[in-house]
């Protein structure tokens, strides 16, 4: 089982849930009871760990909308975050190892850095297996940020405080999405040749606005393209659908925001820093991460 099922209660108080219980006699309701021995078998295959979270939350939808905006942190932020920080350092490390990236103009490849990093964050954690645990954030953070917004600032301490109350809290919906893509990724079983040239396709994306060499970018992508359909063939020649699948499951990466990842896995490590400007710092430095 990649991730603990006691994050996915299947109670709910809302008034949507409530309505659905006291309306039994409906439609819907008879095609459901219908429905009760495979119900049956499939809580008998999670009671037996027999799904992941992903396979879980196909098994098992959930009507209600209120239990995917719970607020959530990390379990154990401490070696969480020191496996995320490993990942984005890679992240970082790969971009500034291809010479073609390297010759852009600084402009474009702060574009394309800006662009990228979320995705191919999520396909570094993806390649190093990296399993997490969240749960709800407490109720007393919850309350702090709640009354930081509610209150003007008075001095640059309490700004700075007001700034951070502002801030979007990760929730549980955007990290299901994010386990769904990941959840994807594994099943594919992807080879370090084939990781190595989707991040490279994914990298170099043309129709990032403001570029001052898109021709030359989107030559750089339809290379990278092709090396990974060349590994894929020389790597599964028997499985005519897999490269269709790769690109499937990656593109899905682009719906996971910037914010999940930021405020999930690095705001307890950076503070207030903007995360964007310690990525450009990273990547222009010579020695300590290249």
């Amino acid at each position: 089982m990649m991730f603990p099922l006691e994050e996915m209660k299947t109670t709910c108080h809302c008034s949507g849930y409530r309505e659905q219980q006291h309306q039994p006699h409906t439609i819907l309701y008879n095609i459901l009871s219908r429905a009760d021995s495979n119900y049956n078998n499939n809580i008998s295959l999670i009671n037996n760990n027999h799904v992941n979270q992903y396979d879980y939350n196909m098994i098992m939808p959930h009507n209600c909308h209120c239990e995917r905006r719970r607020a959530v942190c990390l379990k154990n932020p401490e070696g969480t975050c020191q496996v995320a920080s490993d990942v984005l350092v890679k992240t970082i490390r790969f971009m500034k190892s291809l010479p073609s990236f390297s010759q852009l103009p600084v402009e474009d490849q702060l574009s394309l850095l800006r662009d990228c990093w979320v995705p191919l964050f999520s396909l570094g954690l993806a390649q190093e297996r990296t399993v997490f645990e969240v749960m709800d954030v407490p109720q007393a953070s919850m309350l702090r940020r709640i009354l930081l917004n509610s209150q003007g600032p008075q001095s640059e301490e309490e700004q700075e405080e007001e700034d951070e109350g502002k801030r979007s809290l990760p929730m549980l919906a955007g990290v299901h999405k994010l386990r769904s893509c990941l959840n994807r990724l594994w099943t594919l079983n992807l080879s370090p040749k084939e990781y190595a040239y989707l991040k490279g396709a994914m990298l170099f994306n043309p129709d990032v606005p403001g570029l001052s060499t898109t021709v030359f970018i989107n030559s750089l992508q339809q290379e990278a393209q092709r090396a990974l359909q060349e590994v894929v063939l020389t790597l599964h020649p028997g499985n005519s659908g897999r490269l269709s699948h790769i690109l499937l499951s990656t593109s899905a990466l682009h719906a996971v925001s910037q914010s999940l990842i930021t405020e999930l896995f690095f705001r307890p490590v950076i503070g207030q820093a903007n995360l964007y400007d310690l990525l450009s710092e990273m990547l222009f430095m010579r020695q300590e991460y290249s």
